[in-house]
């Protein structure tokens, strides 16, 4: 039966309903390639699918112009709170008038609704789960809603060519996600350009982009599948449509995409991950432009414009590449307690960052072809313009760091004058050559603050010890908003200060001569020595100073007690309470602690040292109720030690009624994460 006289272009019946199968009959294969034709037929939907896709771009501008503008906003406000302080002007860092203080508001509560973060606790969930601030979630809720929004609203086509509409529909919202994807994988990207925001924090969104094109991909197979096999087409369909086999393959290659970058497995070998992750976006890019039909051949415009931007993005780096490393740059390593290798890097055509940046370091001789983020311990004003790196053993290329570095007991020397002198005592030094990517990172001027306060764990301190130097080399030009700054690390072993005990020396000098209190609390976890007393003469106060009350024989000290019904609070174990009968809840007020409880140490005069971990409560309240202007926390170390922070910043931001008519001032939190 010939049915081509009474359809359309779209493959409905001319007089209006929908395509359906009567008067066919399935035996005759003419008849049913011709049916199989007329539902696969994607002129008409094609149109719409194109349409949804743009929708979609047109709310991702949206998005990013948002974030625009709240990024023009954030350095409109700095620059705003410089030149106050400059001038000399009373509480630099606090609204100043109706405008400013109704942003503040609205800041305030945008930032207690998602600065949270909540972690799975034990299992394998607690182990292989990381979970993003809420903040996060609920972008990425965004994110998904707005994409099954554009493939079901208006696409309810009835009759034979249902399903064929919904998986058109997909596969246009799919190929649409290419550009966001490859935007947010860029190290050079539009998006960190306007918004502000790094390519690695950026990482997540991309991570998920994944995803998504996964989820619509799975939709567009599925759908046709149903379209096809409703009327036993399967295999016809599969002997005729030379898509079938390349459509597999882009599948194929988006399931590993997909799996290889759960963090477990991610996170299994950085160096085999980074090589397949490269390969595999290549064989996806050419799949793609293989299974894309001939009648919708401008749709590779969305592939297109992908390969022109990692294009983009590898012109830029590898010109900076070119640029870092034309001259030989030399590397000197040195072995520190904690199984941590300090890398100190001589270059001379890198010269400018900001604190808190990162540069892909790669040593050719311990990984050729290798490179590996690592965040710079020094400022372009500290040890002599020298990048210094603190980089943990694990497995792979800090392994070999460690094995070939030289063994030092000090880990820098102070020059004549003060300064910070960029060498080592190790006897026999070995040079290496390395190849510097970078730098990297846009983390907010943390000296527009009124208050600072700086939490790192062990070489977490990479990130916070930058903020603290630039700090203190910047508190001797014009004046500054920040009147005071905390320094708070968590270590394990009082010998862990060594590897920065020198510059934290000069920051207390130089902040303490211009006037900006500093305090440098440092939390020791797990020394057994310190926490019992024993051989502890360097312990001002004698032995038994400050010390825990656990029962070491039973395995390294830890003093740490977890709320069992706010897991977010993290609390030091009681001193007259023995561990098991601890059971004591946060308190809803602010207890206001004395940072002179700890002891000092002839290791660090300038610092107090307390054992456990800190109890960030109180210790976040005291500071805010002390602030005139808005404080600044900046943390980098595990997810849990973030998330408790986040938890805490928020909880104390609510309580305290932030910028809501009590007085209390705002507070901003910036958190840097273990591990990419």
């Amino acid at each position: 039966m010939d049915m081509s006289s009474s359809m359309t272009m779209g493959g409905a019946p001319t007089d209006g309903s929908a395509l359906n199968a009567s008067g066919i009959d399935f035996s005759n294969s003419t008849q049913a390639a011709d049916f199989l034709g007329e539902i696969l037929d994607d002129t008409v939907f094609q149109v719409d699918g194109n349409a949804a896709a743009r929708h979609f771009w047109y709310g991702v501008c949206a998005v990013i112009a948002l974030a625009g503008v709240a990024n023009l906003l954030r350095r409109g406000k700095a620059v705003m709170r410089l030149r106050a302080a400059a001038a000399r002007k009373a509480r630099p860092a606090a609204p100043g008038n109706v405008i400013t203080t109704a942003l503040a508001t609205t800041t305030a509560i945008v930032r207690e609704a998602t600065y949270p973060q909540f972690l799975p606790r034990g299992g394998l969930a607690g182990r292989c789960l990381k979970v993003p601030p809420i903040g996060t979630v609920m972008l990425l809720l965004g994110y998904w809603a707005w994409v099954i929004l554009l493939e079901f609203v208006d696409n309810n086509v009835e009759g034979a060519q249902h399903f064929t509409s919904l998986g058109v529909r997909a596969a246009w919202l799919a190929v649409a996600q290419v550009p966001l994807l490859i935007l947010l994988a860029g190290k050079n990207n539009l998006i960190g350009f306007v918004s502000g925001v790094s390519y690695e924090r950026l990482n997540i969104i991309h991570r998920w982009s994944a995803r998504v094109l996964f989820f619509l991909a799975t939709l567009h197979v599925i759908f046709l599948h149903l379209s096809w096999n409703a009327y036993g087409l399967g295999p016809l369909e599969y002997s005729t449509d030379s898509c079938i086999p390349t459509g597999w393959a882009v599948y194929a290659i988006l399931i590993w995409m997909n799996i290889s970058t759960i963090a477990p497995i991610r996170n299994f070998s950085y160096e085999f991950f980074v090589v397949q992750h490269i390969l595999t976006f290549f064989g996806f890019i050419i799949a793609v432009m293989m299974h894309l039909p001939d009648t919708a051949l401008y749709s590779r415009t969305y592939i297109y414009i992908p390969i022109a931007l990692y294009l983009f993005d590898r012109i830029i780096r590898s010109g900076r590449f070119a640029w870092n490393n034309a001259r030989p740059v030399s590397a000197t390593l040195t072995a520190l307690d904690g199984d941590v290798t300090r890398v100190c890097v001589s270059s001379k055509a890198i010269k400018k960052w900001s604190p808190g940046s990162h540069v892909l370091l790669s040593i050719p001789k311990l990984g050729l072809g290798q490179s590996h983020p690592a965040t710079i311990a020094s400022t372009p004003t500290s040890h002599d313009g020298d990048l210094v790196f603190l980089l943990k053993s694990h497995k792979g290329f800090t392994s070999r760091l460690l094995k070939s570095a030289s063994t030092s007991s000090v880990s820098i020397l102070l020059a004549k004058g003060g300064s910070i002198f960029s060498q080592s005592s190790s006897v026999g030094k070995t040079k290496y050559t390395a190849l510097i990517d970078g730098p990297y990172g846009n983390t907010p001027d943390f000296a527009t603050f009124d208050t600072v306060l700086l939490i790192s764990g062990s070489t977490g301190t990479t990130f916070t010890l930058p903020i603290l130097l630039d700090i203190a080399a910047r508190a001797h030009g014009p004046r500054l908003p920040v009147r005071k700054v905390v320094f708070v690390w968590i270590i394990k072993n009082t010998s862990w200060t060594s590897w920065i005990n020198r510059e934290l020396t000069e920051a207390a000098g130089k902040l303490r001569a211009a006037g900006v209190e500093l305090e440098i609390r440092i939390y020791v976890t797990c020394d057994n020595k310190f926490t019992t007393g024993d051989g502890n003469d360097n312990i001002s106060g004698g032995p038994q100073a400050d010390c825990c009350a656990c029962d070491t024989s039973l395995g390294p000290c830890c003093c740490v007690n977890i709320d069992s019904e706010n897991e977010d609070v993290i609390r030091p174990i009681d001193k007259d309470s023995s561990p098991a009968a601890i059971s004591e809840k946060a308190t809803s007020s602010i207890t206001v602690s004395d940072s002179q409880s700890g002891t000092r140490s002839s290791i660090l005069p300038c610092a107090v040292f307390h054992s456990g971990r800190p109890d960030f409560f109180p210790l976040i309240g005291e500071i805010l109720e002390q602030a005139e202007g808005e404080t600044g926390i900046a943390v980098c170390g595990p997810m849990g030690l973030n998330a408790g922070v986040r938890g805490t910043v928020a909880r104390l931001s609510d309580m305290r009624a932030v910028h809501k008519g009590t007085g209390a001032q705002g507070v901003f939190l910036w958190g840097e994460g273990f591990g990419w």
